[in-house]
């Protein structure tokens, strides 16, 4: 299976340490749809985890929609 990327990707490292991610996909079942994804991730031991995330899906007609959680995912970053 071939690795998706975003349309466009900004990262922000919080006081923390924790990063604070908003990306921007296309959507895969209509590619004029795209899907807003915000997280927060840290650095846990050697691994990095999610410890907030939103998604987001927007219509070709501008109507939102929040998408339901879905399984976590190791080391995504």
């Amino acid at each position: 299976m071939a690795k998706s990327y975003p349309k466009f990707r900004f990262s922000n490292r919080l006081p923390n340490g924790d990063y604070l991610t908003l990306s921007v996909w296309s959507g895969k079942k209509d590619p004029t749809a795209e899907v807003l994804t915000i997280q927060i991730r840290r650095m846990e031991g050697d691994d990095w985890i999610t410890a907030g995330r939103l998604a987001v899906y927007r219509t070709s007609d501008g109507i939102y929609s929040k998408l339901p959680e879905r399984a976590p995912r190791s080391a995504e970053m």
